[in-house]
Protein backbone atom coordinates (compact mmCIF):
# COMPACT_ATOMS: atom_id res chain seq x y z
CA UNK A 1 0.00 0.00 0.00
CA UNK A 2 1.17 3.41 -0.81
CA UNK A 3 1.91 6.25 1.43
CA UNK A 4 -1.76 8.12 2.46
CA UNK A 5 -1.65 11.71 2.86
CA UNK A 6 -3.93 13.04 6.01
CA UNK A 7 -4.49 16.80 5.72
CA UNK A 8 -5.90 18.34 8.72
CA UNK A 9 -3.88 16.00 10.32
CA UNK A 10 -3.76 18.05 14.36
CA UNK A 11 -7.89 18.18 14.22
CA UNK A 12 -10.33 16.26 15.93
CA UNK A 13 -10.83 13.87 13.36
CA UNK A 14 -7.81 13.82 11.43
CA UNK A 15 -5.27 13.26 14.39
CA UNK A 16 -7.18 10.30 15.10
CA UNK A 17 -6.93 9.28 11.30
CA UNK A 18 -2.50 9.83 11.72
CA UNK A 19 -2.39 7.87 15.46
CA UNK A 20 -4.21 4.87 13.85
CA UNK A 21 -2.31 4.64 10.66
CA UNK A 22 0.91 5.09 12.10
CA UNK A 23 0.10 2.12 14.51
CA UNK A 24 -0.83 0.08 11.52
CA UNK A 25 2.77 0.40 10.50
CA UNK A 26 1.48 2.42 7.60
CA UNK A 27 3.34 5.18 5.53
CA UNK A 28 1.62 8.78 6.40
CA UNK A 29 2.01 11.82 5.87
CA UNK A 30 0.92 14.14 7.93
CA UNK A 31 -0.37 18.10 6.57
CA UNK A 32 -0.22 20.75 8.64
CA UNK A 33 0.13 24.41 9.42
CA UNK A 34 1.49 23.68 12.59
CA UNK A 35 3.72 20.57 11.70
CA UNK A 36 4.82 20.54 15.25
CA UNK A 37 1.84 19.24 16.72
CA UNK A 38 2.11 15.88 14.51
CA UNK A 39 3.03 12.92 16.79
CA UNK A 40 6.63 12.03 17.15
CA UNK A 41 7.57 9.64 14.49
CA UNK A 42 5.42 10.66 11.77
CA UNK A 43 6.12 12.31 8.82
CA UNK A 44 5.04 15.74 9.02
CA UNK A 45 4.68 18.55 5.84
CA UNK A 46 3.69 22.44 6.59
CA UNK A 47 1.06 23.40 4.94
CA UNK A 48 -2.47 24.83 3.78
CA UNK A 49 -4.88 23.95 2.01
CA UNK A 50 -6.29 27.63 1.15
CA UNK A 51 -2.19 27.87 -0.18
CA UNK A 52 -2.05 25.63 -2.99
CA UNK A 53 1.34 26.32 -3.57
CA UNK A 54 2.22 24.15 -0.15
CA UNK A 55 0.57 21.06 -1.44
CA UNK A 56 3.12 19.83 -4.22
CA UNK A 57 5.73 18.86 -1.62
CA UNK A 58 2.79 16.91 0.38
CA UNK A 59 1.40 15.38 -2.69
CA UNK A 60 4.94 13.73 -3.88
CA UNK A 61 4.66 9.98 -4.30
CA UNK A 62 1.07 9.77 -2.80
CA UNK A 63 -1.20 7.10 -3.75
CA UNK A 64 -4.48 7.94 -1.29
CA UNK A 65 -5.50 11.13 0.87
CA UNK A 66 -7.67 12.01 3.35
CA UNK A 67 -9.68 15.05 2.92
CA UNK A 68 -10.73 17.40 5.48
CA UNK A 69 -12.06 20.97 4.09
CA UNK A 70 -11.13 23.79 6.05
CA UNK A 71 -13.84 26.80 6.57
CA UNK A 72 -17.11 27.40 5.42
CA UNK A 73 -17.35 28.09 1.88
CA UNK A 74 -15.20 25.94 -1.27
CA UNK A 75 -12.84 28.71 -1.45
CA UNK A 76 -9.57 27.64 -3.91
CA UNK A 77 -11.38 23.47 -3.40
CA UNK A 78 -11.19 23.65 -7.24
CA UNK A 79 -7.54 23.83 -7.57
CA UNK A 80 -6.57 21.63 -4.72
CA UNK A 81 -8.78 18.54 -5.94
CA UNK A 82 -7.15 19.17 -9.17
CA UNK A 83 -4.02 19.03 -7.63
CA UNK A 84 -4.63 16.12 -5.79
CA UNK A 85 -5.87 14.25 -8.35
CA UNK A 86 -2.74 15.30 -10.53
CA UNK A 87 -0.82 12.97 -7.91
CA UNK A 88 -3.00 10.32 -6.12
CA UNK A 89 -5.09 7.82 -7.27
CA UNK A 90 -8.04 7.72 -4.73
CA UNK A 91 -9.69 10.36 -1.88
CA UNK A 92 -11.46 10.06 1.38
CA UNK A 93 -13.30 13.06 1.51
CA UNK A 94 -15.20 13.79 5.28
CA UNK A 95 -18.02 15.29 4.09
CA UNK A 96 -21.58 15.71 5.80
CA UNK A 97 -24.90 14.09 6.39
CA UNK A 98 -28.01 16.33 5.43
CA UNK A 99 -31.09 14.74 7.16
CA UNK A 100 -33.77 13.32 4.70
CA UNK A 101 -31.64 14.48 2.01
CA UNK A 102 -29.42 11.65 -0.17
CA UNK A 103 -27.09 14.18 -0.97
CA UNK A 104 -24.85 16.75 0.75
CA UNK A 105 -25.38 20.45 0.61
CA UNK A 106 -23.54 23.83 0.67
CA UNK A 107 -19.94 23.57 0.06
CA UNK A 108 -19.78 20.19 1.28
CA UNK A 109 -21.80 19.07 -1.95
CA UNK A 110 -19.97 21.19 -4.02
CA UNK A 111 -16.52 19.53 -3.12
CA UNK A 112 -18.70 15.88 -3.42
CA UNK A 113 -19.50 17.26 -7.19
CA UNK A 114 -15.46 18.64 -7.78
CA UNK A 115 -14.08 15.08 -6.52
CA UNK A 116 -16.40 12.89 -8.55
CA UNK A 117 -15.93 14.67 -11.37
CA UNK A 118 -11.87 14.39 -10.54
CA UNK A 119 -11.37 11.06 -11.89
CA UNK A 120 -10.04 10.27 -8.39
CA UNK A 121 -11.13 6.81 -6.77
CA UNK A 122 -13.76 8.20 -3.74
CA UNK A 123 -15.25 7.34 -1.02
CA UNK A 124 -17.70 9.92 0.69
CA UNK A 125 -18.11 10.01 4.82
CA UNK A 126 -20.95 11.84 5.60
CA UNK A 127 -21.25 11.89 9.64
CA UNK A 128 -23.74 13.31 11.56
CA UNK A 129 -23.58 15.54 14.27
CA UNK A 130 -20.38 16.00 15.72
CA UNK A 131 -20.24 14.91 19.63
CA UNK A 132 -16.99 17.17 20.09
CA UNK A 133 -19.21 20.00 19.41
CA UNK A 134 -21.12 19.52 22.77
CA UNK A 135 -17.06 21.30 23.96
CA UNK A 136 -18.86 24.56 23.11
CA UNK A 137 -20.89 23.84 26.49
CA UNK A 138 -17.49 23.66 28.63
CA UNK A 139 -16.72 27.03 30.18
CA UNK A 140 -20.90 26.94 31.24
CA UNK A 141 -20.34 23.34 32.56
CA UNK A 142 -17.44 24.34 34.33
CA UNK A 143 -18.33 28.19 35.79
CA UNK A 144 -22.00 27.18 36.77
CA UNK A 145 -22.92 23.77 36.25
CA UNK A 146 -25.93 24.83 33.73
CA UNK A 147 -25.95 24.96 30.07
CA UNK A 148 -28.35 27.57 28.77
CA UNK A 149 -28.52 26.66 25.04
CA UNK A 150 -31.56 26.76 22.76
CA UNK A 151 -34.19 23.86 22.02
CA UNK A 152 -33.07 21.29 25.01
CA UNK A 153 -35.33 18.81 23.33
CA UNK A 154 -33.74 18.57 19.61
CA UNK A 155 -32.48 15.04 19.28
CA UNK A 156 -29.09 14.01 17.77
CA UNK A 157 -27.41 10.34 17.49
CA UNK A 158 -23.55 12.26 18.25
CA UNK A 159 -20.54 10.68 17.33
CA UNK A 160 -17.26 10.06 18.59
CA UNK A 161 -14.36 11.49 17.07
CA UNK A 162 -12.34 8.36 16.72
CA UNK A 163 -15.57 6.30 14.92
CA UNK A 164 -15.30 8.50 11.98
CA UNK A 165 -11.71 8.48 12.19
CA UNK A 166 -11.64 4.52 12.14
CA UNK A 167 -13.87 4.35 9.54
CA UNK A 168 -11.61 7.08 7.27
CA UNK A 169 -8.36 4.48 7.84
CA UNK A 170 -11.23 1.47 7.30
CA UNK A 171 -12.01 3.00 4.31
CA UNK A 172 -8.14 4.15 3.08
CA UNK A 173 -6.83 0.84 3.51
CA UNK A 174 -9.10 -1.80 2.54
CA UNK A 175 -11.17 -2.51 -0.67
CA UNK A 176 -14.95 -2.32 -1.62
CA UNK A 177 -15.36 1.43 -1.12
CA UNK A 178 -14.90 3.03 -4.30
CA UNK A 179 -18.04 4.97 -5.26
CA UNK A 180 -19.49 4.26 -1.59
CA UNK A 181 -20.87 7.57 0.85
CA UNK A 182 -21.22 6.33 3.94
CA UNK A 183 -23.95 8.43 6.63
CA UNK A 184 -22.11 7.31 10.12
CA UNK A 185 -23.58 8.06 13.57
CA UNK A 186 -23.33 7.14 17.15
CA UNK A 187 -25.66 4.41 18.27
CA UNK A 188 -28.36 6.41 20.37
CA UNK A 189 -30.41 9.08 19.96
CA UNK A 190 -30.26 11.59 23.38
CA UNK A 191 -31.69 14.95 23.15
CA UNK A 192 -29.16 17.96 24.23
CA UNK A 193 -30.65 17.86 27.59
CA UNK A 194 -29.82 14.54 28.33
CA UNK A 195 -26.65 15.34 26.57
CA UNK A 196 -25.87 18.07 29.13
CA UNK A 197 -27.10 15.06 31.71
CA UNK A 198 -24.51 12.45 30.74
CA UNK A 199 -21.48 15.15 30.59
CA UNK A 200 -22.52 15.41 34.06
CA UNK A 201 -22.30 11.87 34.86
CA UNK A 202 -18.92 11.71 33.26
CA UNK A 203 -17.09 14.44 35.70
CA UNK A 204 -19.21 13.46 39.04
CA UNK A 205 -21.54 16.68 39.28
CA UNK A 206 -24.86 17.24 38.43
CA UNK A 207 -25.26 19.77 34.83
CA UNK A 208 -28.40 21.01 34.57
CA UNK A 209 -30.41 22.45 31.35
CA UNK A 210 -31.51 26.06 31.13
CA UNK A 211 -33.59 26.58 28.21
CA UNK A 212 -32.31 30.17 26.29
CA UNK A 213 -34.26 31.64 23.73
CA UNK A 214 -33.70 31.28 20.12
CA UNK A 215 -33.61 34.99 19.86
CA UNK A 216 -31.17 35.19 22.79
CA UNK A 217 -28.96 32.55 21.43
CA UNK A 218 -28.40 33.81 17.77
CA UNK A 219 -27.26 37.16 19.39
CA UNK A 220 -25.00 35.53 21.25
CA UNK A 221 -23.72 32.77 18.18
CA UNK A 222 -23.56 35.82 15.68
CA UNK A 223 -21.06 37.52 18.14
CA UNK A 224 -19.14 34.45 18.41
CA UNK A 225 -19.03 33.10 15.44
CA UNK A 226 -19.68 36.37 12.80
CA UNK A 227 -21.65 34.53 10.11
CA UNK A 228 -25.29 35.12 9.99
CA UNK A 229 -26.14 32.57 7.55
CA UNK A 230 -24.12 29.76 9.49
CA UNK A 231 -25.81 30.79 12.82
CA UNK A 232 -29.49 30.73 11.23
CA UNK A 233 -28.73 27.65 9.58
CA UNK A 234 -27.44 25.81 13.14
CA UNK A 235 -30.60 27.45 14.91
CA UNK A 236 -32.78 26.21 12.05
CA UNK A 237 -31.36 22.79 12.29
CA UNK A 238 -31.42 22.43 15.91
CA UNK A 239 -35.19 23.33 15.94
CA UNK A 240 -36.08 20.44 13.14
CA UNK A 241 -34.10 18.16 15.64
CA UNK A 242 -37.02 18.60 18.62
CA UNK A 243 -39.40 17.48 15.59
CA UNK A 244 -37.57 15.31 13.66
CA UNK A 245 -34.38 13.61 15.18
CA UNK A 246 -31.31 12.15 13.82
CA UNK A 247 -31.88 8.83 13.27
CA UNK A 248 -28.88 6.38 14.49
CA UNK A 249 -27.29 4.44 11.26
CA UNK A 250 -25.93 1.22 12.02
CA UNK A 251 -22.85 1.94 9.37
CA UNK A 252 -20.14 2.14 11.52
CA UNK A 253 -21.00 -1.40 12.97
CA UNK A 254 -21.27 -2.99 9.49
CA UNK A 255 -17.93 -1.67 8.31
CA UNK A 256 -15.58 -1.56 11.62
CA UNK A 257 -17.60 -5.02 12.97
CA UNK A 258 -18.07 -3.32 16.29
CA UNK A 259 -20.77 -1.14 17.81
CA UNK A 260 -20.32 2.92 17.32
CA UNK A 261 -18.77 4.45 20.78
CA UNK A 262 -21.24 5.97 23.00
CA UNK A 263 -21.65 9.22 23.58
CA UNK A 264 -21.13 8.42 27.38
CA UNK A 265 -17.60 6.97 26.16
CA UNK A 266 -17.14 10.55 24.50
CA UNK A 267 -17.92 12.12 28.14
CA UNK A 268 -15.46 9.83 29.65
CA UNK A 269 -12.91 10.62 26.94
CA UNK A 270 -13.17 14.42 27.81
CA UNK A 271 -14.19 14.59 31.43
CA UNK A 272 -11.06 16.81 31.80
CA UNK A 273 -12.08 19.32 29.29
CA UNK A 274 -15.17 20.34 31.44
CA UNK A 275 -14.06 19.79 34.81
Amino acid sequence: MGKILVTGATGNVGRHVVTQLARAGLEVRALARRPERVPAGVEAVQGDLTVPETLEPALKDVESVFLLWPGLSTGNAAEVVSAIAGQARRVVYLSAHVPGGENAAGHYGDIERLIRHSGLGWTFLRPGGFAANTLGWAEQIRTSGVVRWPYGEASRALIHEKDIAAVAVHALTSAGHNGAAYTITGPEELTQAEQARVIGEAIGREVRWEEQPAEEARERLLAAWGDAEFVESALSAWKSFVTSPERATDTVRLLLGRPALSFRQWAEDHAADFR
